[in-house]
């Protein structure tokens, strides 16, 4: 697999703060160290792994963001917002509903769905565009 487009940390602050002024909830990071892991997360995945798929590294984004909880508030909000953003960049595109996403976010914050099984689910859910 070639390198993939990576989405950058500033944007990841911005899309949260989007997501908050959309949807409400408590502002900002309340670990900066804890966001940096989790979006080092599929980078590090790549560079040991470039056979990785693009859904391993969605899940590795995704992931991160719902269990490291970085940020005070809209931490699964922004975590499939990033996964599926980063999905898209990379020429696939979400097709699930939102009933279907919303069960799945909770399942991977509670931790009934594992990294691997949300790889497996976007997998499932998306279309090369």
């Amino acid at each position: 697999m070639r390198e993939p487009i990576w989405i950058l940390d500033e944007i990841v602050e911005s899309i949260h703060s989007m997501l908050l002024a959309e949807h409400g909830g408590g502002c900002g990071i309340r670990d900066k160290s804890l966001l940096d892991s989790a979006l080092a997360r599929p980078k590090q995945k790549f560079s040991y792994n470039s056979s990785v798929s693009i859904f391993d590294l969605s899940a590795a984004y995704s992931f991160g963001i719902a269990k490291n909880h970085p940020f005070v508030d809209g931490n699964k909000r922004t975590a499939f917002t990033i996964g599926t953003l980063f999905l898209e960049i990379n020429g696939f595109k979400l097709n699930a509903t939102e009933v279907d996403a919303t069960i799945a976010f909770e399942n991977l914050a509670s931790d009934v769905l594992k990294e691997n099984e949300l790889s497996l689910w976007f997998k499932e859910h998306c279309i090369k565009v």
